[in-house]
């Protein structure tokens, strides 16, 4: 099932972008388009059809056609001129339109392209009705070059693990992109836009997939349970804030200081008792005295996280992580987006929940270093094992990167954004 807002219904199928006046520089939505622009006013077609090899193109697909599509099929919608000849439209990430409740666009590297377009195409057109745009015509020879300048390169990983960020397009300052910047760590490592809203991630197959997959969304009722459970933060397990908030209560009840990790560990347990014995739960209960061991052997995993993020600049010398809210947070900002390009939100409940990642972010940290490191320490607990392999290297990389990079998110987005009507 997927949401079909019939109020959602608009004439925007394909991207228009008015070219700009002579002597004006025309500003693209990211440097891709940027550079297209260069190569088509150069008309250096070899050249712009590499830069598509490297990157990847999306194709329309009307929605009923895609979901009855089977995995070796590809269904394209195609166009046809007065003079009788077939056309293929294709575009760049940043020149994709506003989603339609009624057609979706499917991503396909130049080499896929090469195998998948049907032989009655006649014309390739890469970003038509914008300034960019490039005509090529569909040959058996031209599919070699594509195939050739693919396999020559698309790199995948050379895709992602980098901040991209458009330059039109994305929402003013406000909650809908402070609640963006609140997914930044997941745009960075699949190379997406962080401040897309229109969103079409890997396409409609890729991001059907994609959830599926990873979060076992296979529906409109699956993507709402699941959007809601991350924005209650109640999807990681929720001892690990029990732990951490027993450290706070500490610091609070002492005024600051140091804290030994001996009163840290006995008063998780006896809380964790207390608690036990207002529910009934046996105190000799064999599962139940594994839990406490566990909670308690958890104090120390989370001291020797914080030395490392200490080590590594994730945290100040004193500083240490409050809460793991954000790792939940930061995925409920991505999982609006990935329902989008799904087809199982509308655009009003992506905006809303983006929004209240927003909020809820904003409730639980100060700031986006502090938002990002109890995002980090919540996908180690999850993941890592305290081995500081990829899991936390690779997030570590994306930390350094979005507070740094002076377009990124966390240096354009300030972290106290008023909430709407305020």
């Amino acid at each position: 099932m997927y949401a079909a807002a019939q109020d959602e219904a608009h004439d925007e199928l394909f991207p228009f972008v008015q070219a700009p006046e002579d002597g004006v520089r025309w500003q693209a939505p990211t440097d891709v388009e940027q550079y297209l622009y260069k190569v088509t006013r150069s008309d250096d077609s070899y050249a712009y059809l590499r830069t598509l090899a490297i990157e990847g193109v999306y194709y329309p697909v009307r929605l009923d056609e895609a979901q009855a599509a089977a995995g070796d099929a590809h269904p394209m919608l195609t166009i046809e001129t007065p003079d009788g000849r077939t056309v293929l439209q294709v575009y760049t990430p940043g020149l994709l339109p506003r989603p339609h409740p009624f057609l979706v666009y499917e991503y396909a590297t130049l080499g896929a392209l090469a195998q998948i377009v049907p032989g009655g195409v006649d014309v390739l057109a890469v970003n038509a009705a914008t300034p960019c745009e490039q005509y090529f015509l569909v040959s058996d020879e031209e599919r070699e070059v594509w195939l050739d300048l693919h396999h020559e390169l698309f790199h995948p990983d050379e895709l992602m693990d980098r901040v991209v960020t458009r330059r039109t397009g994305a929402p003013a300052p406000g909650p809908l992109l402070h609640g963006l910047a609140c997914g930044a760590h997941l745009c960075f490592r699949n190379g997406d836009a962080w401040n897309t809203l229109h969103w079409h991630g890997m396409g409609y197959r890729g991001e059907t997939e994609r959830i599926a997959d990873d979060w076992g969304v296979h529906s409109r009722e699956d993507w709402i349970s699941t959007e809601e459970r991350l924005l209650g933060q109640d999807v990681s397990p929720w001892y690990w804030d029990f732990v951490l908030g027993a450290r706070t209560a500490l610091l609070r009840a002492q005024g600051g200081g140091r804290l030994d990790p001996g009163q840290w560990r006995d008063t998780v347990e006896a809380t964790a008792r207390a608690r036990a014995q207002e529910s009934g739960t046996a105190a000799g209960d064999p599962d139940f005295a594994g839990f406490v061991a566990h909670l308690r052997g958890l104090v120390g995993q989370v001291l020797r996280y914080e030395a490392r993020f200490r080590a590594d600049g994730l945290l100040p010398p004193d500083g240490f992580v409050r809460t793991v809210a954000a790792w939940d947070i930061g995925r409920a900002s991505k999982m609006a987006r990935w329902g989008r390009g799904a087809r199982y939100a509308t655009e009003a409940e992506t905006h809303a929940a983006i929004e209240r990642a927003s909020g809820a972010a904003q409730a639980a940290y100060g700031s986006w270093e502090e938002f990002s490191a109890g995002y980090i320490l919540g996908r180690c607990l999850h993941f890592d094992e305290e081995e500081f392999g990829p899991w936390y290297t690779t997030v570590l990389d994306a930390h350094r990167a979005l507070t740094t990079d002076p377009d990124g998110p966390w240096r354009t987005v300030p972290f106290n954004t008023p909430a709407p009507g305020v």
